[in-house]
């Protein structure tokens, strides 16, 4: 079955993907900015795209990262012993 019809897969995938975000943009700070540059007059970078997406994901993982944590150890104890 595909992780878009199973909710508690769906949750477990979108987990992974706002944790590898945040470690990703950790490690490599610039990695979701594309190498782009503010242009003058600009106050912010324009970020779209599947880039954008991965960008916002982190700042998820970054801003809310004790209660993705906590969402991940509860997801872990839920696959290793329920499912």
């Amino acid at each position: 079955m595909s992780a878009i019809f199973d909710f508690s897969s769906l949750l477990t995938v979108l987990l992974l993907l706002i944790c590898t975000c945040a470690y990703l943009r950790e490690m490599r700070p610039k990695i979701f900015d594309g190498g782009k540059t503010l242009e003058p007059g600009e106050t912010r970078l324009k970020r779209t795209g599947v880039t954008g997406f991965l960008w916002k994901m982190s700042r998820i993982g970054e801003r809310l990262s004790p209660y993705v944590g906590a969402s991940c150890a509860i997801m872990a104890i839920h696959v290793l012993f329920f499912k």
